[in-house]
C-alpha cells in the first residue's frame, strides 16, 4: 500500500519523516524535546516547517475518526488541539504493515498535568487545574460532545492570568450529539472522578502530590464545580416582576464565569407577578472577544479580563473616559502592551506567552508599588521583572533551545500611568 496523507493543507516536508520506522524508534534528530503526558498510544513531537506537531501512532480507522472529530470540535470553537492530518499506508522496508499516525498541532505554552505537578504545585494551584477541567467539560457538554474518557491525561493546560485554561487532547472515544441526556452527562462526570482519583494516586505514589492533598477529595471537586457551573448556565430562575434588575445580575454572573449570553428565554405567570429567566444558548469568551474586537489580541479569558482592566485603568489615568473606546484601546496597545512585550529579551520570551508575561508584569508592578508605598512606573516594573523573576521560570514555548539575541529594555512607553 502506498503512503497516503489526509490533511486540509498537506506539507511536502512530511515526506522527509521516517514513516517506515515504528514511531517508538524514530531518531532523536527528528524529535522535539517536549514534556509528554501519559497515553495508551505512542506519542512523539516532531518539527516540520518551523512548527511542532504531535504524532500519535494508532489504527487507521481510529486516526481518521479522531481527525474528523477534532475538526468538528474546532468548528464548534471548543478548546481542543488542532488536527493537522493523518498518515496511512505505512510499511517497514520488509513490507511489515505499521499503524497509521494522527498529526495534531502542538498547543504552544501548554503543559500536561504531570509536568505541572512536577513543579510541586500548591494545593490551591492543583485545585485550579480541576476547576479548568470542569469548565472544559461543561463547554463540551453544552456543545453536545460526550467525551467518554475524561481525565487529566487527556487534557493540556495553559496558564491564564494566574488560573489555567484546559484543552481537550484525545477525542478518540468521543461522540457528538445534538444534545446530551442527563445520564450521558453524569456518566462522563463519573468517568472524570474515577480517572482523576487514579491519576492523583499515581502522583502521590511518585511523591509529586502535596502531602496534605487527598486524591479522592480533589477528584470529587470536579463533580461539585461541574454541577455548580452547569446550574448557573442552564437552570431557570424565578423572581418578582419588580426585581427585573436580576436579569442583568444573572448575565453579569455568567460573564464573570467567562461565558456570554447568546439568547435568553423569559416567560411570565398568567397573573404577571413573576418572571422566569433561563439562558438558552451560552458560549464562553465574553472578555476575550471584547479584547479581540478592540485590540486584535487573541488571548485566554482570564488574561483578557486582566488586560481589559489595565486598559480601563489607562483610560481613567489619562482622563479619556469620554473618548471612543477603540481609539483609546489602540493607544494602550501601542504605548503600554506592545512596549512591555518587546522589552522582554528574546532568549526569555520562550518562558511564557506574551499575554501571560504582561499579566505577571502587572502583578510584579503591584507588589513593587505596595512595598514602595507609591506608584511604580511600568518601565521600572518590567525591567525588574525581566531581571529578577522571569529568568527563573521554566520554558513553556513549543520550540526549545533556539539561539536568540537579547534585546535591552528601552524607554519606549511614552507617558507612564
Amino acid at each position: 500500500m502506498a503512503l497516503q496523507f489526509t490533511a486540509a493543507r498537506p506539507d511536502p516536508a512530511l515526506l522527509d519523516l521516517p514513516w517506515s520506522v515504528p514511531l517508538e524508534e524514530w531518531p532523536a534528530e527528528n524529535l522535539a524535546a517536549l514534556p509528554r503526558g501519559i497515553s495508551r498510544h505512542i506519542v512523539r513531537f516532531v518539527r516540520v516547517s518551523g512548527r511542532v506537531l504531535a504524532v500519535k501512532e494508532i489504527k487507521a480507522e481510529l486516526a481518521l475518526r479522531e481527525y474528523n472529530m477534532l475538526r468538528n470540535l474546532g468548528r464548534l470553537e471548543v478548546p481542543s488541539v488542532e488536527p493537522f492530518g493523518v498518515v496511512t499506508g505505512r510499511t517497514m522496508p520488509d513490507g511489515t504493515p505499521l499503524d497509521a499516525c494522527l498529526l495534531t498541532r502542538h498547543l504552544q505554552f501548554s503543559l500536561p498535568y504531570r509536568a505541572l505537578y512536577s513543579q510541586t504545585l500548591r494545593p490551591d494551584t492543583a485545585q485550579r487545574l480541576i476547576d479548568a477541567l470542569a469548565v472544559l467539560l461543561v463547554r463540551l457538554h453544552l456543545s453536545g460532545f460526550w467525551w467518554g474518557d475524561v481525565s487529566l491525561s487527556n487534557t493540556l493546560f495553559r496558564r491564564d492570568a494566574g488560573a489555567f485554561a484546559a484543552y481537550l487532547v484525545d477525542a478518540e472515544t468521543g461522540e457528538l450529539h445534538p444534545g446530551l441526556t442527563h445520564g450521558q452527562r453524569l456518566h462522563d462526570l463519573d468517568i472524570a472522578r474515577v480517572n482523576i482519583a487514579g491519576e492523583l494516586m499515581d502522583l502521590e505514589a511518585g511523591g509529586l502530590l502535596e502531602e496534605r492533598a487527598d486524591p479522592i477529595e480533589v477528584s470529587n471537586r470536579i463533580v461539585e464545580r461541574y454541577h455548580s457551573l452547569w446550574a448557573e448556565l442552564t437552570e431557570a430562575e424565578r423572581f418578582e416582576t419588580g426585581d427585573r434588575w436580576r436579569v442583568d445580575e444573572r448575565i453579569r454572573r455568567l460573564n464573570e464565569l467567562g461565558f456570554d449570553i447568546d439568547e435568553l428565554s423569559m416567560s411570565t405567570d398568567f397573573d404577571g407577578t413573576t418572571i422566569q429567566i433561563q439562558p438558552k444558548v451560552v458560549d464562553a469568551g465574553h472578555h476575550s472577544r471584547r479584547l479581540l474586537r478592540l485590540t486584535g489580541l487573541d488571548v485566554e479569558e482570564n488574561q483578557a479580563r486582566r488586560l481589559l482592566n489595565d486598559l480601563d485603568s489607562f483610560r481613567a489615568a489619562t482622563d479619556r473616559q469620554n473618548e471612543d473606546e477603540e481609539i483609546v484601546a489602540h493607544d494602550w496597545l501601542a504605548r503600554i502592551y506592545e512596549p512591555t512585550v518587546r522589552a522582554v529579551p528574546r532568549n526569555l520570551a520562550v518562558k511564557l506567552e506574551p499575554a501571560e508575561i504582561f499579566h505577571e508584569v502587572l502583578e510584579h508592578r503591584w507588589y513593587m508599588s505596595e512595598r514602595a508605598g507609591t506608584d511604580i512606573p511600568i518601565t521600572t516594573a518590567v525591567a525588574d521583572y525581566v531581571g529578577t523573576v522571569l529568568p527563573a521560570k521554566p520554558d513553556e514555548q513549543a520550540v526549545l533551545g533556539v539561539d536568540t539575541v537579547e534585546m535591552p529594555v528601552v524607554a519606549m512607553f511614552g507617558k507612564d500611568y
